[in-house]
């Protein structure tokens, strides 16, 4: 019987690192996306589009500040995931919420992939917060 219970912890312990490589893996590639964005925003390329009767307006090179500083820090925080890391859980649902609500302000400007990428974060913070926390990680 002891056996069983083991295996049945065992089995949740991998599943749970498998939500947190999930959740790293994509906050990486989210955050890479979301620097390469910045890059497009601050370089005012013509990728994308000028919506003038938008409440929530900035100008490209506010966006892509916004985009680069934010994709950045989630491309750190991602590292901090891939050890598991406790600290790192905490960031990464406080910057994938943040990347959301960037995401969700800048959908006028290019609305597919605002749409992917919050679809993208919402994963990473499911994922995050279904993973109890293990007391030997930290």
């Amino acid at each position: 019987m002891a056996t069983t219970t083991t295996r049945h912890r065992e089995g949740k312990q991998v599943a749970a690192s498998g939500l947190t490589l999930f959740a790293g893996v994509m906050m990486f590639i989210a955050g890479i996306l979301d620097v390469f964005r910045g890059i497009m925003g601050i370089a005012e390329d013509d990728v994308y589009v000028s919506t003038p009767n938008y409440i929530f307006k900035f100008d490209l090179t506010s966006w892509g500040w916004i985009n680069l500083l934010f994709g950045a820090i989630a491309v750190i925080v991602s590292f901090g995931l891939f050890t598991a890391k406790t600290w790192a859980r905490v960031v990464g649902v406080g910057i994938a919420a943040l990347l959301l609500i960037a995401n969700f302000l800048s959908i006028p400007y290019y609305p597919v992939w605002s749409l992917t990428l919050i679809a993208l974060y919402a994963f990473i913070i499911w994922a995050l917060c279904v993973v109890k926390r293990d007391p030997l990680s930290d």
